[in-house]
């Protein structure tokens, strides 16, 4: 095998290892660290090109780590944490993603002079706040558990949701040269839920049965789990394209709370994974920025940014949590801690190459 992409995936592992230590060592989310070194390899030195490295390759697997990430967040849902802020998270999920949505279509068609179908197809993909960087971040800042449950719930449950937002609005995109776009739009929508919910919980309670059982043996639990994940995906992916991290999420979540399930070996596999998959990823991702595109963009992205973090996720906070019993400084909490993660970074680079 080539000693340079053997040195080149060694590269990525040491990097993102070394980000995430002296991330915890000077207490600093390392997604920063993670982004600048993927930045530096990348465009900067040019000594890491993910495409000519991976290939064909590159998206598969990050459609598959995206899947065990989100999975293993979702292993964390249980429904007696968030009891008294369920209607809080539903409606961040919910009216709360709809308001940040059309804030930042039309924020970007105003300063960025998109063609507004462009615009508010960029509004769905920035919609979720993935949970690839909240988790991390609540490790450092710590805030009181209500808050931290809310945050997330909402960062676990809006990525598969985001993402399909993201989908209805490319295939209305495409199907409304054909005019037939609002048909499309119902049958893929209807099409994504019903196989991502219905595979998820089916799957998930059969493997839950197993594994409270005692049909599989202790030394295949962990790895029989990640090859359900995959499997999962794959077929949900199969019947009907992103759906799948849809699936995977709900899958997680049925065997969270079910009842006698003893997760926590399958919680720590799967942890320190997710740790190895997101340095990788970030890594990987930033050194594909084309830092020209990012200095042409100029001021008026600066501006768009500004209104994401001042603007767009507060008023989606203050608006959804009307009528709960979250004080403002938690309110103010929760609007303050909205960023975009790796779902956001990939279902962009996706739709960048359709």
């Amino acid at each position: 095998m080539d000693n340079h992409i053997l040195l080149s995936i060694a590269s990525i592992g040491v990097l993102g290892i070394a980000c995430q230590w002296f991330a915890w060592w000077v207490r600093i989310p390392s997604i920063l660290f993670l982004l600048t070194a993927g930045i530096l390899a990348g465009p900067v030195l040019n000594l890491l090109n993910p495409d000519v490295l991976f290939g064909n390759l590159l998206f598969p697997f990050v459609s598959l780590s995206v899947a065990v990430i989100l999975f293993e967040g979702s292993l964390t849902l249980k429904f007696q944490d968030i009891r008294g802020h369920g209607k809080t998270v539903s409606n961040l999920v919910t009216i709360g993603a709809l308001i940040t949505w059309v804030i930042i279509g039309y924020s970007t068609y105003r300063l960025l002079n998109l063609p507004i179908e462009l615009a508010f197809l960029f509004g769905a993909i920035v919609v979720v706040t993935g949970p690839t960087v909240i988790i991390p971040m609540l490790r450092i800042v710590r805030p009181n558990p209500k808050v931290a449950n809310v945050l997330r719930w909402e960062g676990i449950v809006i990525d598969p949701l985001g993402a399909l937002l993201a989908v209805l609005v490319f295939d209305f995109i495409i199907s409304g040269q054909q005019n037939n776009a609002l048909g499309t739009i119902f049958l893929t929508f209807g099409k994504i839920i019903f196989s991502g919910f219905i595979i998820g919980f089916v799957f998930g309670w059969l493997l839950g049965e197993l594994l409270r059982k005692q049909y599989i043996p202790q030394y295949l639990r962990n790895i029989f789990t990640l090859i359900s994940v995959f499997a999962v995906f794959v077929l949900s992916e199969m019947i009907e394209s992103e759906s799948g991290l849809l699936a995977v999420t709900v899958m997680g979540i049925t065997m969270a709370n079910m009842k006698d399930m003893d997760i926590d070996n399958i919680l720590d596999f799967k942890e320190s994974l997710s740790v190895l998959l997101i340095s990788a990823l970030f890594i990987v991702l930033a050194a594909r920025i084309e830092l020209h595109e990012l200095i042409h963009a100029g001021w008026p992205a600066i501006v768009l940014l500004g209104i994401i973090i001042l603007i767009a996720r507060p008023v989606s906070v203050f608006v959804s949590s009307i009528g709960s019993d979250l004080s403002f400084n938690e309110k103010l909490m929760i609007a303050w801690i909205g960023p975009r993660g790796i779902v956001a970074a990939a279902i962009s680079a996706l739709f960048a190459l359709r």
